[in-house]
C-alpha cells in the first residue's frame, strides 16, 4: 500500500532531524509554522493557487523564511512545492509533531470533566496517568462538558476511559432493558 504524502515527507524530516541532531530545533520550529499556516490561509491559498508558478512559490518560501527556519525544514519545503503537494504541507507538519512526541515518550491526553478541575486536580490526574502509561511526559487538554454530569473522560491516542456518570447511567440503562426484554421474551 502507498505511503501518504504526510508520512513520507514527515519521516524524511524526522529521519534528517535525528541524523542532524536537531529534533528539538526542528520540532520547536514546526510547531511554530503549523501556528503560522493555521494564521495565514491567504499564503496556503497562494501556495496551492495554480496560477502562481512554483518559480514564485519557491521564492515566496526563500523571502518569508531564509534566515528564519533551519536549511533543512526550507529545503522541505522546496521539495513539497517541486512535487505540487503543498496543500499537505500542514499534515506534513503534524505527522512530524506526532514522530516526535512518540519518539520521545510524549502522550497528549484529553480530559473532559463536567466543571473546571483544580490545579490540584489537573496535577493529580496527570500524575496518575503518568504513573499507568508508558509516557514519560504528557501534554494535557482539558474541556468541560455539562452534559456529564459527574466523573470524566479520558482520552489518549485510541484509548478511552470513560467514568462519567453519563455513560453509566446509559450502560445501567441498556442492561435494564436486556432484562426487560428477557423477561418479555420468556413470557
Amino acid at each position: 500500500m502507498a505511503k501518504l504524502v504526510e508520512n513520507v515527507y514527515g519521516d524524511a524530516l524526522f529521519e534528517l532531524s535525528k541524523e542532524e541532531n536537531k529534533v528539538d530545533e526542528i520540532f520547536d520550529e514546526v510547531v511554530g509554522l503549523i501556528q503560522i499556516l493555521d494564521e495565514n490561509p491567504n499564503m496556503v491559498a497562494m501556495m496551492t493557487h495554480p496560477h502562481i508558478s512554483k518559480d514564485e512559490k519557491l521564492q515566496t518560501v526563500e523571502t518569508v523564511f531564509k534566515g528564519k527556519i533551519s536549511d533543512e525544514i526550507i529545503g522541505l519545503m522546496r521539495m513539497v512545492i517541486e512535487k505540487d503537494h503543498f496543500g499537505q504541507m500542514k499534515d506534513i507538519f503534524e505527522y512530524f509533531v506526532s514522530s516526535v512526541k512518540d519518539y520521545k515518550n510524549i502522550g497528549v491526553a484529553y480530559v473532559t470533566t463536567p466543571l473546571e478541575l483544580s490545579s490540584e486536580k489537573k496535577e493529580e490526574v496527570e500524575k496518575r496517568l503518568l504513573e499507568t502509561t508508558k509516557f514519560v511526559s504528557l501534554e494535557m487538554h482539558y474541556e468541560i462538558d455539562k452534559e456529564l454530569i459527574g466523573g470524566m473522560v479520558i482520552r489518549i491516542g485510541d484509548r478511552v476511559v470513560d467514568s462519567s456518570i453519563r455513560t453509566k447511567i446509559y450502560n445501567l440503562s441498556r442492561e435494564l432493558s436486556k432484562v426487560q426484554l428477557a423477561e418479555s421474551v420468556s413470557e
